[in-house]
């Protein structure tokens, strides 16, 4: 039961017949292998998956929303106690499930929020399903786990707020990643070593560690 207030967001109770179950008793008294409706839908994604293994409709249906990281949501769960990354979700693995329509364009907008990295690493395997079938995947991210795994990396720049918006670097994944390992590279003066010019010049090959430190594109 909810109980709306005027300033204050609005209150739930169980209900004092059905006991939070939302059906009435006749209803529940209907059972499908030893569980009524009101329990089967308190079975979370991964649970229902296990139930249902003999009905092959139902099965397939919860088998794509595991794959898409989904496996922890309850059947029953409310619509509107759903992350936005989640209802893209969902709404991806209906997509997932359907018959080719021809080429789609899915626009996402950050569908890795709230997931643990071996979850996004499903999520990016079922994003190339869409590429594979001729679909074209547009997704708004900062994950960088599925940001590497993408054909073409556009950058919205240089900053953010009034100092973004603008296209920044653009480039296919073969160019860009070969930045990205040039980035990473470690710039420590721990790891800098004398090249053989600058001994050569200061004359003293004979005593390691005295020549200039320069960071170079091997260093």
């Amino acid at each position: 039961m909810m109980v709306e207030l005027l300033f204050l967001p609005s209150v739930y109770a169980p209900c004092p017949v059905c006991h939070g179950a939302r059906y009435n008793a006749q209803t529940l008294e209907v059972e499908y292998r030893g569980k009524t409706i009101a329990e089967v839908l308190n079975l979370t994604v991964d649970a229902a998956w296990t139930f249902f293994q003999e009905d092959a409709a139902v099965f397939r249906a919860l088998d794509t929303l595991r794959e898409v990281g989904l496996g922890y949501l309850r059947l029953g769960q409310p619509a509107t106690e759903l992350s936005g990354g989640e209802a893209q979700r969902i709404k991806l693995a209906t997509e997932l499930q359907r018959a080719g329509r021809g080429h789609t364009v899915y626009v996402l907008d950050e569908p890795t929020t709230g997931l643990h990295p071996a979850d996004v690493e499903r999520l990016r395997r079922q994003l190339f399903r869409l590429v594979e079938a001729g679909h074209t995947v547009i997704a708004v991210e900062h994950d960088m786990q599925l940001v590497t795994a993408s054909d073409w990396v556009i950058d919205i720049g240089p900053g953010a707020g009034d100092k973004g918006g603008r296209s920044w670097p653009r480039a296919p994944r073969r160019r860009w990643r070969r930045s990205l390992r040039a980035a990473r590279r470690p710039t420590s003066p721990a790891r800098c070593r004398p090249t053989l010019p600058e001994m050569q010049q200061k004359q003293t090959a004979a005593t390691a560690g005295s020549g200039a430190c320069v960071r170079g594109p091997d260093s």
